[in-house]
């Protein structure tokens, strides 16, 4: 058996003297993971950094077995491009392990987030957009993995505009307004989240995070007994720095 595709790096195990396996999402046929002959060495290693995006090849006897890839060439080097930009770094290896912990090897449904993922890296050199970007991959993973938030109606009042807040028990939107005493138990709803021409201030941004995050923890990752990546964690330490003056 034998199939080619695109697919996205989350990351490498050392195999043997000189083998790697490595651990990918592809763009049609959800995590897949395969051996790559000489892929430890120092010539090659540097190519199979986690957030890399790579032509593959793949061969093996079933589908469902450990196979090689035949052809395992980068196609962009995202990792080695954002060397001297941490908080770029902290994205990447957040993302990647957010895909490892929620997407099992075989799983179909990762594959929609594949595309978002390559515009969120080519992204990353842009400190003024990739945070709320960030945030939208997020919600948008949730929803690729069947825990999409409803974002669309108030589901008090049916109401479409003015949606200020989301169940964290149903992951509903609400109106703070509909919600009466009960609205400081609700998670904030950024309105970048709503309209994609909003603007995003540092504390849109938080409760950005806090929003997807919760849902993350609760929903997709408690159900398979999973916590949230560490690597997540520093990304969300990083992004709620002051920024510097100008």
């Amino acid at each position: 058996m034998q199939w080619r595709d695109s697919g996205l790096i989350l990351g490498a195990r050392r195999f043997g003297e000189s083998g790697l396996i490595l651990d990918v999402l592809t763009a049609s046929r959800g995590r897949r993971s395969g051996l790559v002959h000489g892929g430890s060495s120092r010539r090659k290693r540097a190519q199979y950094e986690a957030g890399n995006t790579l032509d593959l090849a793949w061969s093996g006897r079933l589908e469902d077995q450990l196979g090689r890839f035949e052809t395992a060439e980068a196609t962009m080097l995202h990792a080695a491009r954002h060397l001297d930009n941490p908080a770029a770094l902290n994205a990447i290896s957040s993302m990647t392990d957010l895909l490892r912990q929620s997407v099992d090897e075989g799983d179909m449904a990762g594959s929609a987030v594949f595309a978002p993922s390559l515009v969120l890296l080519d992204t990353l050199d842009n400190p003024e957009v990739w945070p709320a970007l960030y945030v939208r991959w997020e919600l948008g993973l949730l929803s690729a993995l069947g825990f999409g938030l409803d974002l669309e109606q108030c589901t008090l009042s049916g109401a479409k505009d003015g949606l200020s807040h989301v169940s964290p028990r149903t992951g509903r939107a609400v109106i703070a307004e509909e919600a009466g005493d009960y609205v400081h138990r609700l998670l904030p709803l950024p309105a970048f989240l709503l309209d994609p021409a909003a603007e995003a201030s540092l504390g849109d941004i938080s409760d950005g995070l806090n929003l997807t995050g919760h849902f993350l923890e609760d929903r997709l990752l408690g159900a398979v007994h999973r916590g949230m990546p560490p690597s997540r964690q520093r990304l969300v330490s990083r992004l709620m720095r002051p920024r510097p003056a100008p």
